[in-house]
């Protein structure tokens, strides 16, 4: 495998390099950005971060600022560029961007909605663009779970035609799932349909009370700690990559699951799988966290540390966004877990977990308080 790690260059900016193992510095650049390109969607799902609208915002930026924009990402590297929304199959514009991102080094992967927007020929379209990797929402193992919770009669059929479309014009597929107290029990039927579409990855995204999604939806610390382990024993025999998204709560029970196995300290301290595709999307090796190896540009340009922790550190319009997830007080301040608070702060596990900022926001108001869903017991603190 070869990994990537962060090096100076004369002009102070950081590329991304292949060496013996993914590492980078998060300090310096961000793994993953995500680029909310419009909030244009025609769905209207319950749980949707976006709170995503019919009709695309005039505030959108625009071609030639979407451009600045990707010139200044590959002053990050090559970090992976996720082009999403709402919707972004509804601007005009998006293989143009994806294409010239692609040009500057940039891994690009596409996550559009099932409307009739993704046909067999916008797929073909999107891989010859530079789309390494396709990710589509599947919420439940049938029509009936998913359609409600999409709110859009006929969704999984149409989600499931587009990941076959998907793999037959040679896209690697990654299905997303959003863990609620809806389908918490439904997980396992679900296992099927991700061999069905051959996806390299299942991304397991575990519900954040922001935009649509109301805390009442969450699971409980419980259900979330069942659930990990539910996921680590697949991921022992799946033929697919298991990401737990929103969940850094999971790194902390892998470890503990390595070593209950017998394997020795060094083997499981766990820094994230750090799997190879063919499609060029490696995992980390280590954890990502909100602002901390992720950053998030909303439609209107706003630098926010990911679409789940929605405050704004600036705009791209007035502020440089490589500047900005280096030095802004907001991104400094959740890349320093010395300043967590409660049981957080003083976890054994925290410099691999952290917590996840943007539910401990959605559910207390402070971004840098305990993760209310975490179940575990730091030593030294009452239960």
């Amino acid at each position: 495998m070869k990994p990537t790690q962060l090096s100076a260059q004369a002009s102070g900016e950081r590329s991304m390099h292949d060496n013996n193992m993914l590492m980078a510095d998060f300090n310096l650049a961000p793994f993953t950005i995500a680029w909310e390109v419009t909030r244009a969607c025609a769905f209207a799902c319950k749980h949707c971060r976006a709170d995503a609208i019919p009709s695309r915002d005039p505030q959108e930026l625009s071609t030639q600022e979407a451009r600045a924009l990707i010139d200044r990402f590959a002053a990050f590297g090559s970090p992976i560029l996720i082009f999403t929304g709402g919707d972004p199959m509804m601007r005009r514009d998006l293989f143009e961007l994806i294409e010239y991102a692609t040009e500057k080094g940039l891994r690009c992967s596409l996550t559009p909605t099932a409307t009739a927007l993704p046909t067999v020929e916008r797929l073909q379209q999107a891989q010859k663009a530079g789309i390494k990797r396709i990710a589509l929402s599947l919420d439940g193992p049938s029509p009936e779970v998913h359609d409600e919770f999409r709110q859009v009669p006929g969704s999984w059929n149409r989600t499931m035609q587009i990941l076959h479309n998907a793999q037959e014009v040679g896209l690697s597929v990654q299905v997303n799932t959003t863990v609620t107290a809806f389908n918490v029990d439904l997980l396992p039927d679900m296992v099927p349909f991700i061999e069905e579409v051959n996806a390299v990855q299942w991304s397991v995204f575990f519900l954040v009370p922001t935009g649509r999604a109301q805390t009442k939806w969450l699971i409980s610390p419980q259900d979330h700690e069942r659930v990990f382990h539910w996921l680590y024993e697949l991921s022992q025999r799946a033929p697919f990559d298991i990401k737990a998204t929103a969940a850094p709560m999971y790194r902390r029970v892998a470890v503990e699951r390595k070593r209950s196995e017998g394997g020795s300290q060094e083997n499981v301290t766990f820094q994230g799988a750090g799997f190879q595709y063919a499609d060029g999307l490696n995992r980390p090796r280590k954890g990502v966290n909100d602002g901390n190896g992720f950053l998030f540009i909303s439609h209107v340009g706003e630098i926010m540390p990911s679409g789940f922790l929605p405050i704004a550190a600036g705009n791209v319009r007035t502020a440089d966004v490589v500047e900005t997830y280096r030095h802004h007080e907001l991104f400094t301040t959740l890349r320093n877990y010395d300043l967590l608070k409660g049981k957080c702060r003083v976890c054994e596990y925290r410099e691999f977990c952290g917590g996840q900022r943007g539910r401990a926001f959605g559910v207390t108001g402070d971004y840098m308080a305990s993760d209310p869903s975490c179940v575990f017991v730091p030593a030294g603190v009452g239960a």
